[in-house]
């Protein structure tokens, strides 16, 4: 069977892989994507290519939910980039909620993209509303919950420590 993806599409996947793979990283080795170390920078930064590389791609001719996905992460992006500035006290737990949610957005194209296309001759699913992909998708969800639920609790207790030191 032969690859689909054009020249851009390529381009994308092969971005858009590493910036999991940067956002990945980032929550393992700190329990957080920050933007402010080298790690979440390079996110941020993987994460906004992938989104404007993305919105020229149209399998369909108009923009998918995909686009939508994309555009929505490029929105928060900033909010959480900024939160510090923007949010005041509340800051440290809206930037944690908002840099994961751009990760877990960026991981439904990706289960999508992945589930339909792999492998090449003859793919897992067939669309995305295939039982194959919703379950995956919930399962991705109930991860997300949880990761940042932690990260949240995790965040409380490293801030009631900090208080306790000073």
């Amino acid at each position: 069977m032969p690859n689909h993806l054009s020249v851009l599409g390529i381009i994308h996947t092969a971005i858009s892989v590493i910036a999991l793979i940067a956002g990945f990283t980032a929550l393992y080795k700190t329990g957080k994507i920050d933007p402010r170390n080298s790690v979440g920078r390079w996110y941020v930064l993987l994460t906004v290519i992938t989104c404007i590389t993305g919105l020229p791609i149209m399998k369909t001719g108009h923009l998918s939910g995909g686009h939508y996905l994309g555009i929505m992460i490029l929105v928060l992006l900033p909010l959480g980039i900024y939160a510090g500035r923007i949010f005041g006290r509340a800051a440290g737990y809206l930037q944690l909620f908002i840099m994961s949610t751009t990760l877990f957005l960026s991981m439904v194209p990706a289960t999508i993209e992945t589930l339909t296309r792999l492998p090449l001759s003859q793919p897992l699913a067939t669309g995305p509303n295939d039982p194959l992909i919703q379950k995956a998708l919930s399962g991705i969800l109930v991860i997300y919950v949880v990761g940042v639920a932690y990260q949240m609790v995790k965040h409380r207790a490293l801030r009631k420590a900090a208080r306790v030191s000073a």
